[in-house]
């Protein structure tokens, strides 16, 4: 195992009961090594490190209660192995910036206060991923941190697209559209400028980002100008486990009518609802493509995901004028060619045709040769967008 003998940067994810972590060689954007610490506060908890090749070298058996003491972990496994020494900076991912924060922010005292008022607004992600910059400051304190946005991609959205129909007073508060996934978009916008893709800088492309969470954003001349998601990274597309866009009539419904509480609705939009919901079987697509023909359910839920994808992109390409490129990443958008070709099946009339054996090789580029719209199927990479971040605000 290699140590680096250059400043790198490490780049921290926390979710509700784990952390992400990579570090990266902050010259030549290698990625050095992953660090995984799984079931915060839960029992059974485990802490997997994985070299720059994809191999194991390093994992435990823990039972840790809080971020902050999987952080302290983590640390002190960077420590013991010799990497702790040359990180100059941490990089967060926070998924909501909520009305202040429109571009990534070098972390201090006021920062990290406005952070912690901003956890209404992302009640599910905010908590932990606050609580892993306090960890931070903790563990190594003068450290320059930098929170990362997902919402910062789409910052330029014209009102007409950030606006709800709701009263004024609302909108003044901050409620309207952010949209998520804004660091996946803006890697694979950078990486089609550097591949000198010429509708990264002059044309209308829709990138599809299909995992367990979905969302789609229209990027017109390099600028997203719609997307998907609203104000939380529930709404828009049939998810996993996430609804999606519902009739608000219907909750104040299910509110009213049903006995629900506001927390058996979260549960049911977040976590029982989408495909897990409608197949009773799984939220994971290869589970249900695995059981469709013996469960309809599975099929219907498949289908209900693709219909909806497939009219996502019909919309925001009128909201374009056209469309000249269509790009597929994620874990679904960039490993399921079954999908991809539901998704694009009858979308001739808008010049976009698969050619079928690029799309089961998962080649970069699966639309056929007289297809007026090129398809890309592209691996994103948040971890190393949050880097760049990093470094460009620590220099």
């Amino acid at each position: 195992m290699s140590v680096s003998t250059t400043d790198s940067l490490l780049v921290i994810n926390c979710g509700s009961s784990s952390v992400k972590s990579a570090l990266f060689d902050g010259q030549s954007e290698q990625r050095l090594l992953g660090c995984a610490i799984e079931r915060i506060g839960l029992p059974e908890g485990r802490l997997l490190v994985i070299g720059a090749e994809g191999e194991a070298i390093h994992e435990e058996s823990l039972s840790l209660a809080d971020h902050a003491s999987a952080i302290a972990k983590l640390f002190a496994w960077l420590d013991e192995s010799g990497h702790k020494e040359p990180v100059r900076a941490v990089g967060h991912r926070l998924v909501h910036g909520g009305p202040r924060y429109r571009t990534a922010q070098r972390v201090d005292d006021e920062v990290l206060g406005q952070l912690r008022e901003l956890i209404p607004f992302d009640p599910i992600h905010l908590p932990s991923e606050v609580a892993g910059i306090e960890a931070v400051a903790n563990a190594l304190p003068g450290i320059a941190q930098v929170a990362c946005f997902d919402t910062s991609f789409h910052r330029h959205l014209p009102a007409v697209a950030r606006t709800f129909p709701l009263p004024r007073k609302l909108l003044d508060r901050g409620i309207h559209r952010y949209g998520f996934h804004g660091l996946s978009y803006e890697y694979i916008l950078e990486t089609l400028l550097e591949r000198d893709e010429p509708s990264a800088q002059g044309g209308r492309i829709i990138v599809a980002h299909l995992g367990n969470g979905a969302s789609m954003a229209a990027i017109l001349d390099g600028t997203c100008v719609d997307t998907t998601m609203g104000f939380t990274s529930a709404g828009g597309l049939v998810m996993g486990s996430r609804s999606g866009d519902l009739d608000p009539g219907l909750l104040i419904f299910l509110l009213e009518h049903d006995g629900m509480s506001t927390d058996d609705l979260k549960r049911m939009l977040v976590r029982d609802g989408g495909m897990k919901g409608v197949s009773g079987i799984s939220s994971d697509v290869r589970e249900l493509l695995a059981a469709e023909e013996i469960h309809p359910e599975a099929a219907e839920a498949l289908e209900l995901f693709c219909y909806q994808a497939r009219k996502f992109l019909g919309a925001l390409a009128a909201a374009m004028g056209g469309l000249d490129m269509l790009v597929f990443t994620a874990g679904i958008g960039e490993h399921s060619p079954v999908i991809r070709n539901r998704i694009c099946a009858g979308l001739d009339w808008m010049g976009l045709t698969l050619d079928g054996e690029r799309n089961r090789e998962n080649s970069y580029q699966i639309s056929s040769d007289y297809s007026r719209v090129k398809v890309l199927v592209m691996p994103t990479n948040e971890e190393l967008m949050i880097a760049r971040q990093t470094r460009r605000l620590v220099g």
